[in-house]
Protein backbone atom coordinates (compact mmCIF):
# COMPACT_ATOMS: atom_id res chain seq x y z
CA UNK A 1 0.00 0.00 0.00
CA UNK A 2 2.78 2.11 0.94
CA UNK A 3 4.36 1.59 -1.94
CA UNK A 4 1.42 2.19 -4.29
CA UNK A 5 0.99 5.92 -2.50
CA UNK A 6 4.98 6.11 -3.35
CA UNK A 7 4.52 5.56 -7.04
CA UNK A 8 1.79 7.78 -7.63
CA UNK A 9 3.49 10.75 -5.48
CA UNK A 10 6.46 10.03 -7.84
CA UNK A 11 4.27 10.11 -11.14
CA UNK A 12 2.98 13.34 -9.52
CA UNK A 13 6.15 14.80 -8.67
CA UNK A 14 7.77 13.95 -12.18
CA UNK A 15 4.39 15.47 -13.95
CA UNK A 16 4.77 18.75 -12.10
CA UNK A 17 7.86 19.07 -12.40
CA UNK A 18 8.67 21.61 -16.01
CA UNK A 19 5.85 23.85 -14.52
CA UNK A 20 7.92 24.31 -11.14
CA UNK A 21 11.26 24.80 -13.06
CA UNK A 22 9.50 27.43 -15.41
CA UNK A 23 8.44 29.28 -12.61
CA UNK A 24 11.28 29.13 -10.47
CA UNK A 25 13.27 30.02 -13.44
CA UNK A 26 11.07 33.50 -14.56
CA UNK A 27 7.75 32.48 -14.71
CA UNK A 28 5.65 31.62 -17.41
CA UNK A 29 6.01 33.46 -20.70
CA UNK A 30 6.21 37.09 -21.49
CA UNK A 31 3.20 38.27 -23.02
CA UNK A 32 3.21 41.57 -25.80
CA UNK A 33 2.44 44.60 -24.61
CA UNK A 34 -0.81 46.35 -25.85
CA UNK A 35 -2.60 49.34 -26.61
CA UNK A 36 0.67 51.38 -27.73
CA UNK A 37 -0.16 55.16 -28.33
CA UNK A 38 1.78 58.05 -30.18
CA UNK A 39 1.68 61.44 -28.38
CA UNK A 40 2.75 63.68 -30.61
CA UNK A 41 2.83 67.90 -29.36
CA UNK A 42 5.07 70.51 -31.23
CA UNK A 43 8.13 68.41 -30.58
CA UNK A 44 7.16 66.72 -28.52
CA UNK A 45 7.14 62.85 -28.82
CA UNK A 46 5.65 60.43 -26.44
CA UNK A 47 4.99 56.56 -25.96
CA UNK A 48 2.50 55.43 -23.63
CA UNK A 49 1.66 51.55 -23.86
CA UNK A 50 -0.27 48.96 -20.90
CA UNK A 51 1.20 46.33 -19.53
CA UNK A 52 -0.11 42.87 -20.63
CA UNK A 53 0.45 41.19 -17.25
CA UNK A 54 0.89 43.34 -13.83
CA UNK A 55 1.24 40.27 -11.76
CA UNK A 56 4.69 39.74 -13.66
CA UNK A 57 7.37 42.24 -11.53
CA UNK A 58 10.51 43.47 -12.96
CA UNK A 59 9.74 43.64 -16.39
CA UNK A 60 11.50 46.28 -19.10
CA UNK A 61 10.35 47.31 -22.21
CA UNK A 62 12.15 47.81 -25.79
CA UNK A 63 11.24 49.56 -28.92
CA UNK A 64 12.74 49.39 -32.08
CA UNK A 65 12.05 51.83 -35.24
CA UNK A 66 12.11 51.41 -39.00
CA UNK A 67 11.86 54.55 -41.77
CA UNK A 68 10.48 54.33 -45.14
CA UNK A 69 12.59 51.71 -47.68
CA UNK A 70 14.85 50.31 -44.56
CA UNK A 71 14.69 46.37 -43.99
CA UNK A 72 16.09 46.30 -40.55
CA UNK A 73 15.05 47.48 -37.85
CA UNK A 74 16.89 50.61 -35.60
CA UNK A 75 17.08 50.33 -31.82
CA UNK A 76 14.86 53.82 -30.64
CA UNK A 77 16.74 55.82 -28.58
CA UNK A 78 15.91 56.47 -25.29
CA UNK A 79 12.75 53.62 -25.21
CA UNK A 80 15.33 50.75 -24.44
CA UNK A 81 15.10 48.79 -21.07
CA UNK A 82 12.37 50.94 -19.67
CA UNK A 83 10.51 49.98 -16.37
CA UNK A 84 7.36 52.21 -16.83
CA UNK A 85 4.98 52.16 -19.72
CA UNK A 86 5.98 55.95 -20.84
CA UNK A 87 9.01 57.33 -22.95
CA UNK A 88 10.31 60.10 -25.05
CA UNK A 89 12.17 59.80 -27.65
CA UNK A 90 11.83 63.69 -28.65
CA UNK A 91 15.62 63.53 -29.02
CA UNK A 92 15.32 60.93 -32.14
CA UNK A 93 16.45 63.39 -35.05
CA UNK A 94 13.53 62.97 -37.66
CA UNK A 95 12.09 63.62 -40.80
CA UNK A 96 8.54 64.83 -39.75
CA UNK A 97 7.30 64.19 -43.22
CA UNK A 98 8.63 61.10 -43.38
CA UNK A 99 6.59 57.86 -42.20
CA UNK A 100 8.09 55.35 -39.82
CA UNK A 101 7.14 52.22 -37.99
CA UNK A 102 7.88 51.35 -34.26
CA UNK A 103 7.95 47.73 -32.33
CA UNK A 104 7.73 46.91 -28.89
CA UNK A 105 8.52 43.93 -26.55
CA UNK A 106 8.91 42.86 -22.89
CA UNK A 107 11.69 41.48 -21.53
CA UNK A 108 12.93 39.79 -18.16
CA UNK A 109 14.83 36.50 -18.06
CA UNK A 110 13.12 35.86 -21.69
CA UNK A 111 11.44 38.28 -24.17
CA UNK A 112 8.20 38.13 -25.56
CA UNK A 113 6.91 38.60 -29.19
CA UNK A 114 7.06 42.37 -31.22
CA UNK A 115 4.13 43.88 -31.31
CA UNK A 116 3.88 46.38 -34.54
CA UNK A 117 2.45 49.42 -34.27
CA UNK A 118 0.51 51.38 -37.16
CA UNK A 119 3.11 53.60 -39.27
CA UNK A 120 3.27 57.15 -39.07
CA UNK A 121 3.63 60.46 -40.41
CA UNK A 122 5.25 62.63 -37.54
CA UNK A 123 3.90 65.60 -39.15
CA UNK A 124 0.13 64.14 -39.83
CA UNK A 125 -0.08 62.84 -35.97
CA UNK A 126 1.00 65.86 -34.27
CA UNK A 127 -0.50 68.42 -32.51
CA UNK A 128 -0.31 71.88 -31.73
CA UNK A 129 0.52 72.72 -27.95
CA UNK A 130 -0.87 75.60 -25.88
CA UNK A 131 0.62 78.81 -26.98
CA UNK A 132 2.68 81.44 -25.13
CA UNK A 133 0.75 84.64 -23.95
CA UNK A 134 1.69 87.64 -22.79
CA UNK A 135 -1.27 90.74 -21.15
CA UNK A 136 -0.53 95.18 -21.49
CA UNK A 137 -4.02 96.68 -19.60
CA UNK A 138 -4.87 99.87 -20.93
CA UNK A 139 -7.81 101.68 -19.39
CA UNK A 140 -10.44 100.32 -21.53
CA UNK A 141 -8.02 97.46 -23.70
CA UNK A 142 -5.95 94.47 -23.36
CA UNK A 143 -3.51 94.12 -26.18
CA UNK A 144 -2.45 90.24 -26.22
CA UNK A 145 0.68 88.97 -27.32
CA UNK A 146 1.31 85.37 -28.67
CA UNK A 147 3.48 83.14 -29.74
CA UNK A 148 3.76 79.43 -30.56
CA UNK A 149 4.61 76.97 -27.67
CA UNK A 150 7.58 75.63 -28.99
CA UNK A 151 9.61 78.78 -30.67
CA UNK A 152 12.12 77.50 -33.33
CA UNK A 153 10.12 74.10 -33.76
CA UNK A 154 11.29 71.64 -36.25
CA UNK A 155 7.43 70.62 -36.57
CA UNK A 156 6.43 73.83 -37.89
CA UNK A 157 9.44 75.37 -39.33
CA UNK A 158 7.54 75.65 -42.59
CA UNK A 159 4.07 76.76 -41.00
CA UNK A 160 5.52 79.01 -38.19
CA UNK A 161 3.52 82.33 -40.27
CA UNK A 162 0.53 80.77 -40.76
CA UNK A 163 -0.68 79.79 -36.93
CA UNK A 164 -4.12 81.97 -36.70
CA UNK A 165 -5.53 81.77 -33.23
CA UNK A 166 -8.83 82.20 -30.92
CA UNK A 167 -9.48 82.87 -27.72
CA UNK A 168 -12.20 83.16 -24.93
CA UNK A 169 -12.20 86.34 -22.51
CA UNK A 170 -14.48 87.14 -19.34
CA UNK A 171 -14.69 89.03 -16.36
CA UNK A 172 -13.53 87.49 -13.52
CA UNK A 173 -16.31 88.03 -11.16
CA UNK A 174 -18.85 87.30 -13.74
CA UNK A 175 -17.55 84.53 -15.80
CA UNK A 176 -19.83 85.18 -19.21
CA UNK A 177 -17.81 83.72 -21.79
CA UNK A 178 -17.46 85.56 -25.53
CA UNK A 179 -15.45 83.49 -27.97
CA UNK A 180 -12.82 85.53 -30.00
CA UNK A 181 -11.78 83.46 -33.38
CA UNK A 182 -9.25 84.10 -35.79
CA UNK A 183 -7.03 86.86 -34.38
CA UNK A 184 -3.12 87.50 -35.03
CA UNK A 185 -0.23 86.94 -32.95
CA UNK A 186 -0.81 90.44 -32.06
CA UNK A 187 -4.41 91.21 -31.14
CA UNK A 188 -5.99 94.30 -29.06
CA UNK A 189 -9.22 93.48 -27.63
CA UNK A 190 -11.43 97.26 -27.02
CA UNK A 191 -14.09 98.31 -25.37
CA UNK A 192 -13.66 96.95 -21.96
CA UNK A 193 -13.95 98.69 -18.47
CA UNK A 194 -11.39 100.12 -16.73
CA UNK A 195 -10.62 98.99 -13.37
CA UNK A 196 -11.75 95.37 -14.64
CA UNK A 197 -10.10 92.03 -14.39
CA UNK A 198 -10.30 89.91 -17.14
CA UNK A 199 -9.50 86.47 -17.80
CA UNK A 200 -8.66 85.13 -21.24
CA UNK A 201 -6.96 81.51 -22.90
CA UNK A 202 -5.82 80.89 -25.98
CA UNK A 203 -4.96 78.36 -28.28
CA UNK A 204 -3.19 78.39 -32.12
CA UNK A 205 -4.74 76.91 -35.20
CA UNK A 206 -3.05 76.03 -38.85
CA UNK A 207 -6.28 76.01 -41.13
CA UNK A 208 -3.89 75.31 -43.89
CA UNK A 209 -3.83 71.66 -41.96
CA UNK A 210 -6.99 71.64 -40.19
CA UNK A 211 -5.10 71.33 -37.01
CA UNK A 212 -6.32 72.78 -34.14
CA UNK A 213 -4.34 72.90 -30.57
CA UNK A 214 -5.23 72.91 -27.39
CA UNK A 215 -5.89 75.94 -24.95
CA UNK A 216 -2.96 77.61 -23.04
CA UNK A 217 -3.69 78.03 -19.09
CA UNK A 218 -6.06 81.08 -18.22
CA UNK A 219 -4.50 84.67 -17.88
CA UNK A 220 -5.61 86.95 -16.45
CA UNK A 221 -4.80 91.14 -15.65
CA UNK A 222 -6.96 94.56 -14.52
CA UNK A 223 -7.26 97.09 -16.87
CA UNK A 224 -5.92 100.88 -14.99
CA UNK A 225 -7.91 103.81 -14.12
CA UNK A 226 -9.80 105.86 -16.75
CA UNK A 227 -7.06 108.00 -18.84
CA UNK A 228 -7.99 111.85 -18.79
CA UNK A 229 -7.58 111.94 -22.81
CA UNK A 230 -9.72 109.89 -24.75
CA UNK A 231 -8.24 107.75 -27.96
CA UNK A 232 -9.15 109.48 -31.39
CA UNK A 233 -12.05 108.00 -33.17
CA UNK A 234 -13.52 106.82 -36.39
CA UNK A 235 -10.24 106.49 -38.72
CA UNK A 236 -10.47 106.48 -42.12
CA UNK A 237 -8.01 106.41 -45.22
CA UNK A 238 -8.72 107.66 -48.52
CA UNK A 239 -6.66 108.00 -51.76
CA UNK A 240 -6.50 111.76 -53.06
CA UNK A 241 -3.82 111.74 -56.38
CA UNK A 242 -0.55 110.07 -55.30
CA UNK A 243 -0.66 110.65 -51.62
CA UNK A 244 -2.85 108.64 -49.09
CA UNK A 245 -5.45 110.88 -46.86
CA UNK A 246 -5.66 109.35 -43.26
CA UNK A 247 -8.60 111.38 -41.11
CA UNK A 248 -10.22 110.72 -37.97
CA UNK A 249 -12.53 112.52 -35.36
CA UNK A 250 -11.69 114.02 -31.61
CA UNK A 251 -13.59 115.67 -28.79
CA UNK A 252 -10.98 118.27 -27.97
CA UNK A 253 -9.58 121.17 -29.85
CA UNK A 254 -5.85 122.70 -29.81
CA UNK A 255 -4.54 119.15 -30.04
CA UNK A 256 -1.29 117.26 -31.39
CA UNK A 257 -1.39 114.18 -33.14
CA UNK A 258 0.99 111.47 -34.44
CA UNK A 259 0.64 108.30 -36.49
CA UNK A 260 2.01 105.39 -36.55
CA UNK A 261 2.11 102.12 -38.74
CA UNK A 262 2.83 98.43 -38.69
CA UNK A 263 3.44 96.12 -41.04
CA UNK A 264 1.91 92.60 -41.80
CA UNK A 265 0.02 92.34 -38.19
CA UNK A 266 0.36 88.50 -38.35
CA UNK A 267 4.14 88.88 -37.52
CA UNK A 268 5.20 89.49 -34.00
CA UNK A 269 8.76 90.19 -34.96
CA UNK A 270 7.43 93.91 -36.84
CA UNK A 271 7.59 97.02 -34.29
CA UNK A 272 5.69 100.04 -34.87
CA UNK A 273 6.62 102.71 -37.19
CA UNK A 274 6.04 106.37 -37.13
CA UNK A 275 4.50 108.23 -40.42
CA UNK A 276 6.74 110.97 -42.31
CA UNK A 277 4.81 114.11 -42.31
CA UNK A 278 2.09 112.54 -40.06
CA UNK A 279 4.19 113.73 -36.58
CA UNK A 280 3.35 116.20 -34.58
CA UNK A 281 -0.10 117.50 -36.76
CA UNK A 282 -2.12 120.17 -35.57
CA UNK A 283 -5.47 119.33 -37.58
CA UNK A 284 -7.13 115.98 -37.72
CA UNK A 285 -6.05 114.67 -40.89
CA UNK A 286 -2.84 113.31 -42.28
CA UNK A 287 -1.57 113.35 -45.60
CA UNK A 288 1.38 111.38 -46.52
CA UNK A 289 2.77 110.02 -50.29
CA UNK A 290 1.88 106.60 -51.51
CA UNK A 291 5.22 105.37 -51.88
CA UNK A 292 5.82 105.23 -47.73
CA UNK A 293 3.90 101.90 -48.03
CA UNK A 294 4.84 98.96 -50.45
CA UNK A 295 2.03 96.65 -51.26
CA UNK A 296 0.68 94.69 -48.48
CA UNK A 297 -1.52 94.49 -44.73
CA UNK A 298 -0.87 97.19 -42.63
CA UNK A 299 -2.24 98.63 -39.29
CA UNK A 300 -2.64 102.55 -38.38
CA UNK A 301 -3.50 104.12 -35.13
CA UNK A 302 -3.41 107.40 -34.05
CA UNK A 303 -2.50 109.06 -30.44
CA UNK A 304 -3.34 112.52 -29.07
CA UNK A 305 -1.59 114.96 -26.38
CA UNK A 306 -1.57 118.23 -25.14
CA UNK A 307 1.96 118.40 -23.98
CA UNK A 308 1.15 117.06 -20.91
CA UNK A 309 -0.90 114.25 -21.32
CA UNK A 310 -1.16 112.18 -23.68
CA UNK A 311 -3.89 109.49 -24.60
CA UNK A 312 -4.12 105.72 -25.39
CA UNK A 313 -3.38 104.79 -29.18
CA UNK A 314 -6.98 104.88 -30.96
CA UNK A 315 -8.20 101.35 -32.16
CA UNK A 316 -6.21 99.71 -34.87
CA UNK A 317 -7.50 100.24 -38.53
CA UNK A 318 -6.66 97.34 -41.30
CA UNK A 319 -4.94 99.29 -44.30
CA UNK A 320 -4.82 97.26 -47.48
CA UNK A 321 -2.56 98.59 -50.28
CA UNK A 322 -4.71 96.69 -52.56
CA UNK A 323 -7.77 97.67 -51.60
CA UNK A 324 -6.73 101.23 -51.62
CA UNK A 325 -5.39 101.06 -55.07
CA UNK A 326 -7.04 101.62 -58.32
CA UNK A 327 -7.99 99.57 -60.84
CA UNK A 328 -6.87 101.07 -64.01
CA UNK A 329 -8.96 100.80 -67.00
CA UNK A 330 -7.91 98.12 -70.06
CA UNK A 331 -5.79 98.87 -73.22
CA UNK A 332 -7.12 97.24 -75.96
CA UNK A 333 -5.87 97.26 -80.24
CA UNK A 334 -8.79 96.45 -82.79
CA UNK A 335 -8.58 94.54 -86.07
CA UNK A 336 -11.61 95.25 -87.79
CA UNK A 337 -13.51 92.69 -90.62
CA UNK A 338 -16.86 93.31 -92.35
CA UNK A 339 -19.04 92.30 -89.98
CA UNK A 340 -16.76 92.03 -86.70
CA UNK A 341 -14.29 93.71 -84.74
CA UNK A 342 -11.39 91.68 -83.06
CA UNK A 343 -10.18 92.92 -79.73
CA UNK A 344 -6.99 92.49 -77.96
CA UNK A 345 -6.62 93.79 -74.54
CA UNK A 346 -3.72 93.91 -72.82
CA UNK A 347 -3.06 95.50 -69.12
CA UNK A 348 -2.32 99.16 -68.38
CA UNK A 349 1.09 100.76 -67.80
CA UNK A 350 1.24 101.87 -64.18
CA UNK A 351 2.29 105.71 -64.11
CA UNK A 352 4.54 106.94 -61.04
CA UNK A 353 3.99 105.54 -58.03
CA UNK A 354 0.22 104.99 -58.34
CA UNK A 355 -0.98 101.43 -56.60
CA UNK A 356 -2.31 99.39 -59.08
CA UNK A 357 -4.49 96.03 -58.34
CA UNK A 358 -2.42 93.43 -59.81
CA UNK A 359 -2.79 89.53 -59.80
CA UNK A 360 -6.52 89.36 -59.71
CA UNK A 361 -8.98 87.76 -62.29
CA UNK A 362 -10.67 90.25 -63.97
CA UNK A 363 -13.56 90.60 -66.30
CA UNK A 364 -13.77 93.19 -69.18
CA UNK A 365 -17.13 95.49 -70.02
CA UNK A 366 -17.01 96.12 -73.25
CA UNK A 367 -19.55 98.77 -75.47
CA UNK A 368 -19.83 99.83 -78.96
CA UNK A 369 -22.09 101.67 -80.82
CA UNK A 370 -22.76 103.52 -84.29
CA UNK A 371 -20.98 106.75 -84.51
CA UNK A 372 -23.60 108.19 -86.07
CA UNK A 373 -26.29 106.57 -83.32
CA UNK A 374 -26.09 106.71 -79.55
CA UNK A 375 -27.69 102.74 -79.21
CA UNK A 376 -24.96 100.85 -77.18
CA UNK A 377 -24.66 97.06 -77.00
CA UNK A 378 -22.48 95.60 -74.10
CA UNK A 379 -20.40 92.40 -74.01
CA UNK A 380 -19.22 90.93 -71.19
CA UNK A 381 -16.33 88.94 -71.36
CA UNK A 382 -13.40 87.19 -69.25
CA UNK A 383 -11.18 86.95 -72.01
CA UNK A 384 -8.51 89.32 -73.60
CA UNK A 385 -9.08 88.21 -77.26
CA UNK A 386 -12.81 89.11 -77.76
CA UNK A 387 -14.75 89.39 -80.78
CA UNK A 388 -17.68 91.63 -81.72
CA UNK A 389 -20.49 90.07 -84.09
CA UNK A 390 -22.76 91.43 -86.15
CA UNK A 391 -21.63 94.47 -87.09
CA UNK A 392 -22.49 95.92 -90.88
CA UNK A 393 -19.64 96.56 -93.48
CA UNK A 394 -17.98 99.78 -94.07
CA UNK A 395 -19.52 101.31 -90.98
CA UNK A 396 -17.70 103.33 -88.13
CA UNK A 397 -17.98 101.79 -84.53
CA UNK A 398 -16.67 103.27 -81.28
CA UNK A 399 -15.42 100.83 -78.73
CA UNK A 400 -15.08 101.54 -74.92
CA UNK A 401 -14.16 98.90 -72.01
CA UNK A 402 -13.40 98.67 -67.96
CA UNK A 403 -12.03 96.09 -65.93
CA UNK A 404 -14.01 95.08 -62.77
CA UNK A 405 -12.09 92.30 -60.06
CA UNK A 406 -14.07 88.60 -59.97
CA UNK A 407 -12.91 88.38 -56.23
CA UNK A 408 -16.08 90.02 -54.10
CA UNK A 409 -13.93 91.21 -51.35
CA UNK A 410 -12.07 93.50 -52.96
CA UNK A 411 -15.08 94.74 -55.00
CA UNK A 412 -13.87 97.15 -57.75
CA UNK A 413 -14.23 98.57 -61.11
CA UNK A 414 -12.01 100.88 -63.24
CA UNK A 415 -13.24 103.64 -65.39
CA UNK A 416 -14.39 103.24 -68.32
CA UNK A 417 -11.19 103.81 -71.07
CA UNK A 418 -11.21 106.15 -73.68
CA UNK A 419 -13.53 105.64 -77.57
CA UNK A 420 -11.75 104.27 -80.01
CA UNK A 421 -13.56 104.45 -83.58
CA UNK A 422 -12.75 101.93 -86.35
CA UNK A 423 -14.61 101.87 -89.59
CA UNK A 424 -15.28 98.32 -90.50
CA UNK A 425 -14.32 96.77 -93.97
CA UNK A 426 -16.64 96.10 -97.31
CA UNK A 427 -18.66 93.33 -97.00
CA UNK A 428 -17.87 89.88 -98.80
CA UNK A 429 -20.82 89.90 -101.02
CA UNK A 430 -19.38 92.42 -103.42
CA UNK A 431 -16.43 90.16 -103.38
CA UNK A 432 -18.20 87.24 -104.34
CA UNK A 433 -20.01 88.95 -107.63
CA UNK A 434 -17.83 90.33 -108.56
CA UNK A 435 -15.56 87.08 -108.68
CA UNK A 436 -18.64 85.78 -110.42
CA UNK A 437 -19.07 88.68 -112.89
CA UNK A 438 -15.28 88.14 -113.60
CA UNK A 439 -16.25 84.21 -114.23
CA UNK A 440 -19.12 84.17 -116.23
CA UNK A 441 -17.19 87.07 -118.35
CA UNK A 442 -14.55 84.96 -119.25
CA UNK A 443 -17.01 81.67 -120.36
CA UNK A 444 -19.36 83.72 -122.37
CA UNK A 445 -16.02 85.93 -124.48
CA UNK A 446 -15.76 83.68 -126.87
CA UNK A 447 -19.96 83.90 -127.65
CA UNK A 448 -19.56 87.58 -127.61
CA UNK A 449 -17.11 87.63 -129.83
CA UNK A 450 -18.16 85.25 -132.46
CA UNK A 451 -21.58 87.67 -131.62
CA UNK A 452 -19.91 90.46 -132.77
CA UNK A 453 -18.61 89.07 -135.76
CA UNK A 454 -22.00 88.33 -136.90
CA UNK A 455 -23.31 91.38 -135.73
CA UNK A 456 -20.77 93.23 -138.22
CA UNK A 457 -21.23 91.09 -141.43
CA UNK A 458 -24.62 91.93 -140.93
CA UNK A 459 -24.21 95.39 -140.24
CA UNK A 460 -21.90 95.84 -143.51
CA UNK A 461 -24.22 93.41 -145.31
CA UNK A 462 -26.85 95.99 -144.41
CA UNK A 463 -25.32 99.38 -144.99
CA UNK A 464 -22.56 98.47 -147.26
CA UNK A 465 -24.27 96.45 -149.39
CA UNK A 466 -21.54 94.61 -152.20
CA UNK A 467 -22.64 93.93 -155.28
CA UNK A 468 -24.88 90.79 -156.08
CA UNK A 469 -23.03 89.34 -159.01
CA UNK A 470 -24.84 86.05 -159.97
CA UNK A 471 -27.06 83.99 -157.79
CA UNK A 472 -24.12 81.30 -157.91
CA UNK A 473 -22.33 83.84 -155.81
CA UNK A 474 -25.09 84.86 -153.71
CA UNK A 475 -25.54 81.10 -152.69
CA UNK A 476 -22.12 80.98 -150.08
CA UNK A 477 -23.13 84.37 -148.56
CA UNK A 478 -26.91 83.01 -147.76
CA UNK A 479 -24.96 79.94 -146.37
CA UNK A 480 -22.83 82.15 -144.21
CA UNK A 481 -25.71 83.59 -142.41
CA UNK A 482 -27.67 80.59 -142.07
CA UNK A 483 -27.66 78.25 -138.68
CA UNK A 484 -24.51 76.07 -138.16
CA UNK A 485 -26.45 73.10 -138.53
CA UNK A 486 -28.03 74.10 -141.79
CA UNK A 487 -24.35 74.81 -143.30
CA UNK A 488 -23.48 70.88 -142.63
CA UNK A 489 -26.52 70.00 -145.22
CA UNK A 490 -25.29 69.86 -148.65
CA UNK A 491 -27.07 68.95 -151.71
CA UNK A 492 -26.74 65.17 -152.73
CA UNK A 493 -27.87 64.26 -156.38
CA UNK A 494 -28.05 60.67 -157.65
CA UNK A 495 -26.38 59.91 -160.73
CA UNK A 496 -26.84 57.07 -162.58
CA UNK A 497 -23.97 57.25 -165.56
CA UNK A 498 -21.38 58.50 -166.63
CA UNK A 499 -23.09 60.39 -169.23
CA UNK A 500 -25.06 61.97 -166.90
CA UNK A 501 -21.92 63.18 -165.27
CA UNK A 502 -20.28 64.54 -168.33
CA UNK A 503 -23.99 66.63 -169.08
CA UNK A 504 -23.12 67.90 -165.63
CA UNK A 505 -19.66 69.48 -166.45
CA UNK A 506 -21.16 70.82 -169.57
CA UNK A 507 -24.03 72.30 -167.05
CA UNK A 508 -21.23 73.56 -164.85
CA UNK A 509 -18.82 74.84 -167.70
CA UNK A 510 -21.58 76.85 -169.06
CA UNK A 511 -22.64 78.25 -165.76
CA UNK A 512 -18.61 79.35 -165.22
CA UNK A 513 -19.46 80.95 -168.37
CA UNK A 514 -22.17 82.71 -167.58
CA UNK A 515 -20.67 83.63 -164.59
CA UNK A 516 -17.93 85.40 -166.77
CA UNK A 517 -20.61 86.97 -168.90
CA UNK A 518 -22.32 88.53 -166.27
CA UNK A 519 -19.65 89.81 -164.26
CA UNK A 520 -18.02 91.54 -167.59
CA UNK A 521 -21.85 92.85 -168.14
CA UNK A 522 -22.22 93.82 -164.65
CA UNK A 523 -19.85 96.54 -164.70
CA UNK A 524 -21.82 98.00 -168.10
CA UNK A 525 -25.41 97.59 -166.62
CA UNK A 526 -25.22 98.26 -162.80
CA UNK A 527 -28.32 95.91 -163.01
CA UNK A 528 -28.71 92.66 -161.36
CA UNK A 529 -31.22 90.11 -161.84
CA UNK A 530 -32.56 88.30 -158.37
CA UNK A 531 -33.96 85.50 -159.82
CA UNK A 532 -32.01 82.49 -161.05
CA UNK A 533 -33.47 79.96 -163.13
CA UNK A 534 -31.31 77.15 -161.75
CA UNK A 535 -32.50 78.04 -158.23
CA UNK A 536 -36.02 77.81 -159.00
CA UNK A 537 -36.50 74.35 -160.39
CA UNK A 538 -36.99 71.80 -158.17
CA UNK A 539 -34.68 68.94 -157.66
CA UNK A 540 -36.84 66.67 -159.71
CA UNK A 541 -36.81 68.79 -162.62
CA UNK A 542 -32.85 69.18 -162.48
CA UNK A 543 -32.74 65.34 -162.59
CA UNK A 544 -34.74 65.21 -165.78
CA UNK A 545 -32.42 67.82 -167.23
CA UNK A 546 -29.24 65.67 -166.18
CA UNK A 547 -31.02 62.82 -167.96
Amino acid sequence: MMVVLLGATTLVLVAVAPWVLSAAAGGKNLKSPQKVEVDIIDDNFILRWNRSDESVGNVTFSFDYQKTGMDNWIKLSGCQNITSTKCNFSSLKLNVYEEIKLRIRAEKENTSSWYEVDSFTPFRKAQIGPPEVHLEAEDKAIVIHISPGTKDSVMWALDGLSFTYSLVIWKNSSGVEERIENIYSRHKIYKLSPETTYCLKVKAALLTSWKIGVYSPVHCIKTTVENELPPPENIEVSVQNQNYVLKWDYTYANMTFQVQWLQNPGNHLYKWKQIPDCENVKTTQCVFPQNVFQKGIYLLRVQASDGNNTSFWSEEIKFDTEIQAFLLPPVFNIRSLSDSFHIYIGAPKQSGNTPVIQDYPLIYEIIFWENTSNAERKIIEKKTDVTVPNLKPLTVYCVKARAHTMDEKLNKSSVFSDAVCEKTKPGNTSKIWLIVGICIALFALPFVIYAAKVFLRCINYVFFPSLKPSSSIDEPLKNLLLSTSEEQIEKCFIIENISTIATVEETNQTDEDHKKYSSQTSQDSGNYSNEDESESKTSEELQQDFV
